[in-house]
């Protein structure tokens, strides 16, 4: 199976970058829970009706019946992340992709978790989605383009991976690093 171009996955392409989210109290996220591999479905409509929503994927290579395939998928597989007042959640629901819509009680730690989850994704390193994630050492990547992130470090085997999560998810990503790419948080 070849590997389709990447779809949009995020509306506006400045949404996590900009401060608009705070300006308007009416404006708020909600977390979208789809129905069964909607995701980039719902992310299609959501680009026509020009609602503003985030949808991190990650590109995956898997082995079927001895070929590789390979496709971009969602990061967190059933979300995606909306953002608007009531009007715009009434637009996604009327999509019937959506099965569920999770209330966020604090929106700024949502905002901060989606942009932390963007800037990996951004810095072009291969990202591993973590479940469930376990405490770990609270670190501050130091050097490269990362720099400034906070998350915490998880060791799996041999390699060094700097994780950050979507707390309301209680899922996250990783990326692998080395040791002097990072500082501990006191």
């Amino acid at each position: 199976m070849p590997l389709l171009a990447l779809e949009p996955s995020l509306y506006p392409e400045d949404l996590l970058t900009t401060t608009a989210c705070a300006a308007d109290p009416a404006q708020r996220w909600w977390v979208l829970h789809t129905r069964p591999r909607t995701e980039k479905t719902l992310a299609r409509q959501c680009v026509s009706q020009q609602l503003p929503f985030y949808l991190p994927l990650h590109h995956k290579k898997w082995q079927s019946r001895g070929r590789i395939q390979k496709s971009f998928v969602p990061l967190f597989p059933g979300y995606v992340f909306l953002f608007g007042d009531d009007e715009v959640r009434q637009s996604a629901l009327q999509t019937n992709l959506v099965a569920h819509v999770i209330p966020v009680k604090d929106q700024q730690q949502l905002y901060a978790d989606l942009n932390r989850v963007h800037r990996l994704i951004e810095g072009g390193r291969g990202l591993s989605p973590e479940d469930r994630l376990q405490p770990g050492s609270p670190v501050r990547i130091s050097s490269g383009p990362l720099v400034g992130l906070e998350g915490k470090v998880l060791r799996r085997e041999k390699n060094l991976r700097f994780f950050v999560e979507v707390r309301l998810l209680q899922q996250g990503v990783s990326v692998e690093i080395e040791s002097w790419m990072i500082e501990p948080l006191v």
